[in-house]
């Protein structure tokens, strides 16, 4: 199985983006992809989109609704994986698939065994009903998968200590309940406890998402404890605004990579507003 952010410094915390497969076109999005390798971007979280998300803000659901326009389904999306995986040198690519969209109409083990195949190095499972918990992790065991688990600040002890335990890629904690783009009002560095909470029943990285759109966003989810930050709607944002201006979402994803990324100069953009549509 594949490590995910390793070799980060004390301070530097990996960076994972999440994006929908085919918003931009999978012919686009693959330059995107190359694009957060050569910057250093540790994860890629690939979404095969899906309809009315409960957990998605505005600005996701669209993003998806513009990909299922496209048809982008489940085998187009593997199908891009095995495409671009052979060219990466570190950028890892955990996929995102809902239950009840790509994955209810399918035998779960072979689906299973199709995303490991593919060349993804992970896997996290919207929605899966609680009925199908043991069975995912025979599939993903049986397959070789490594696994992405989430939970909640506020989710029961034994939730979050399972979600610990069952993670072999990262654990992704959701920083704040509701939808996505809405930070905790606490901060990120709040979280801290909960961080340390985690790491006691697991050796897989924690990484922090929801709300994380800025390099001071970034700097908190390190000083949170965990491994990595999580970087959702702002990134997805950058994409709308690039298609709706028609230039490139390549150049427009490099400059937001950029600014999320530590360094010296106060005067970046880091905290430079991203415009999105109500």
């Amino acid at each position: 199985m594949a490590d995910f952010f390793t070799g980060r410094g004390p301070g530097r915390p990996g960076l994972t983006l999440f994006l929908n497969a085919g918003d931009p076109s999978l012919d686009e999005l693959a330059e995107v992809v190359h694009m957060l390798d050569e910057e250093g971007v540790d994860c890629l979280e690939l979404a095969v989109p899906f309809p009315d998300s409960f957990t998605d803000g505005p600005v996701v659901r669209r993003s998806a609704r513009r990909a299922l326009d496209r048809g982008t389904g489940l085998d187009d999306v593997l199908g891009f994986v095995a495409r671009v995986r052979p060219g990466l040198r570190g950028l890892r690519i955990a996929l995102l698939a809902d239950w009840s969209h790509s994955l209810k109409r399918r035998d779960l083990g072979a689906a299973v065994k199709d995303v490991t195949a593919s060349g993804a190095d992970g896997l996290l499972v919207h929605g899966l009903p609680p009925r199908l918990r043991d069975a995912y992790r025979e599939a993903t065991e049986s397959a070789g998968t490594a696994v992405v688990t989430t939970c909640y600040p506020t989710s029961p002890e034994e939730t979050r200590a399972r979600a610990a335990r069952e993670s072999s890629a990262y654990v992704y904690l959701v920083a704040h309940y509701g939808r996505s783009g809405t930070a905790p009002p606490a901060g990120h560095a709040a979280l801290a406890p909960v961080v340390a909470g985690l790491r006691a029943h697991t050796n897989s990285p924690i990484a922090v998402g929801f709300g994380v759109s800025t390099r001071n966003h970034v700097a908190a989810v390190a000083a949170s404890g965990a491994d990595a930050a999580i970087v959702g709607s702002a990134g997805v944002a950058r994409v709308e605004q690039a298609l709706d201006e028609e230039g490139s979402v390549t150049t427009a994803l490099r400059d937001f990579v950029r600014s999320l990324q530590p360094g010296p100069d106060e005067n970046s953009t880091a905290n430079t507003p991203i415009r999105t549509r109500s």
